[in-house]
Parts: C-alpha cells; structure tokens; sequence
C-alpha cells in the first residue's frame, strides 16, 4: 500500500463491495469521501468517520465534485450491475456504466488525481467459447451488455494513463460474497440463498445446478484494493479463488450450515448464463503480492453469521415471499438462482 495517498474517494461507497472498503480506508486514517445515490447502497453502510455525498454519478455535479475534493486516490465501484437490466436497457448501462467511468476519469486527470482503482469484471468478460479458468491474457469475449462496458471501462482507463498519465488499475473479480450483501434483485447467491434459508422459505435454483461459479470472499476483495494503491502497479488483474463451485454444491454447503430442511427446487434455467466460471490469479500473486485467503466454508459461516444478526424487516420478508424467481449472482458473475 502506498502511504503518501491521504485522501480516498469511493464511489457506491454506500454498497456491499464499496462499504467494505470504505471500512478499510478508515480504519488505516485516510480520509475518505463516499459517493453513492443509495439506489442500492444503505445508510446503514456507511461509515460515520466517512464524508458522504448523496450523488448520482450520472450527475454533472459528479466531475465538478471530483475537482473540488482532489482526491489522491479513486476507487470506482458505482455501477449498474444486474446482467437482465443491461439486456432489456443497454444504453441505460452504458450511460452509467461507460460514460459516468469516462467522465470521471476526464475529471480525475484534470484534479491531478494519482491513481483509480476500477471494479470489474472477471465472469462477465468471457463466453462459454472461452475454457476456465480465465487468465488476463485470454481474449475477451463479453456476451451481456454489462460485460461489454466493464471491458470500455477498462479499455478508456488505460487511454487514460497512457495519454494522461493517470495510474490505473482494474481488477477483475469473480463471485463476491459476504456480509452485507443484498438479497434483493439481481444479488449474490449465497445471499439469496442465506435469507431464504434463514427464514425458512424455499431457495430456488435456476436449471440443474451444476453451472460453477469462482466464489471470492468480500474481505480479500478489500485486500486486493488495498494492494492496488502501490503507485507503481498498474494494468489488469484477476481476484478470485481459481475454484469452481457448483450451484448444487453451494446449496448443500450453506444448508449444512444453517440447517435447513427443505429439499432443492429447481426452476427453469436463465438465457444466457455461462456454465463455467474460475479465474487464474497468478499474476494478482506475482504482481500485488495478493492470494486469497479465507476458504469458501469459512466465508460462508461468516456470511450466515452476519444474515443471522441482520434484521429481517417485514418488508423485506414480503419482498422475498413475493419474489416469483429472482436473479441473484455476484459481482463478476452471471445469474444463478
């Protein structure tokens, strides 16, 4: 980590990924600035010790914010993230998803901003053409709308640095799991299934579920963010376990964990789901000094501790009993459930 940045901003700062970093952030006495339109993200993640900007980064006040505040470092992690949404609405994806990065990285080299760290996407960039696990060097093939911005994003990043010298990273995650997680909409599986479970209603899965998924736990995603402020590192990067675990597998495990007694369901599988999903890290090892290091098992029973402390509001009981199908993944991933 590089210890002459003093100040972060993090957008969706608010969110599952951004509040978690946020967290790390503060707790190393950066000061830190959180963006986020809370269309996703919850007052309840964020941080206290942390500025926060209720702000669309859609916004023209977005850049202008940028420039005022002149922060060392960018983590960029607002985005539009449900795969369905960017196929039914793809220029509502790019508009958010390509030219709210461009905007925000015109603005971060004219601030004289350090470095950006942009989430992206390792599951979403590739097709069933594309044998995992995937290694940075594989030729992208994204088939939803949403991977195709995640690759522009990087693709401008890198127009950036290289003709405005602005540093850039983009790390490429797999599955994330983890506390905070949402259950509501095109979520995290393993939140899906941990409230649902939890609550005694029946978890569904999509298809037969054996399609895999490289499932990265939210704390070693934080790590790799942290690693990636070192002001010499740069490029692409993968985050994630290099493992594949099945949907059935993952049932199984999380049913072990919180008892449940009520068998599989499947229900028709989703169009366009990829099968197979894992990344090769090696190079995030070689380069950020970064490995994962809690275990799937493990991180579920953190996650399903959090669940269990987490207040179920009656809203969210009726949003989960009235949920015909939903489409829960986790970022970098496809829809699962």
């Amino acid at each position: 980590m590089d210890t002459k940045y003093t100040k972060a901003l993090v957008t969706g700062g608010a969110g599952f990924i951004g509040s978690h970093i946020v967290d790390a952030l503060v707790a190393r006495r950066y000061k830190t600035y959180v963006v986020d339109n809370l269309s996703r993200g919850k007052k309840e993640n964020l941080n206290p010790n942390a500025q926060f900007f209720k702000m669309d980064i859609t916004s023209p006040e977005f850049p202008k914010l940028i420039q005022k505040l002149k922060p060392d470092v960018i983590f960029h992690v607002a985005a539009q993230i449900d795969v369905r949404k960017s196929v039914v609405a793809p220029i509502t994806d790019a508009k958010i998803n390509i030219f709210a990065t461009l905007a925000l990285a015109e603005a971060a080299a004219a601030a004289g901003v350090k470095k950006i760290i942009f989430s992206s996407s390792g599951g979403a960039m590739f097709s069933d053409d594309v044998r995992p696990p995937y290694s940075e060097e594989a030729r992208e093939q994204p088939v939803s709308p949403y991977g195709i911005t995640k690759r522009a994003g990087e693709l401008y990043l890198n127009f950036e640095q290289k003709n405005r010298g602005l540093s850039c990273v983009s790390l490429r995650y797999s599955n994330v799991y983890g506390p905070r997680q949402s259950s509501v909409g095109d979520a995290g599986v393993v939140a899906i299934f941990s409230e649902k479970m939890l609550a005694g209603l029946q978890a569904k899965i999509n298809g037969n579920g054996k399609q895999t998924r490289d499932y990265v736990y939210v704390g070693d995603v934080v790590r790799a963010n942290l690693l990636a402020m070192n002001e010499k590192i740069n490029g692409i990067f993968n985050i994630g376990t290099g493992r594949e675990t099945s949907v059935n597998d993952l049932f199984g495990k999380l049913k072990k964990i919180i008892g449940y007694q009520l068998p599989e369901k499947h229900v028709p599988a989703c169009s366009g789901e990829v099968m197979r999903s894992s990344l090769v890290c090696k190079k995030a090892a070689k380069v950020l000094g970064w490995q994962p290091k809690v275990k799937l098992d493990d991180g579920l029973k953190k996650t399903v501790e959090w669940f269990r402390r987490a207040t179920l509001t009656p809203h969210r009981r009726r949003a989960m009993v009235g949920a015909a199908n939903p489409s829960p993944r986790g970022r970098g991933g496809k829809s699962l459930v």
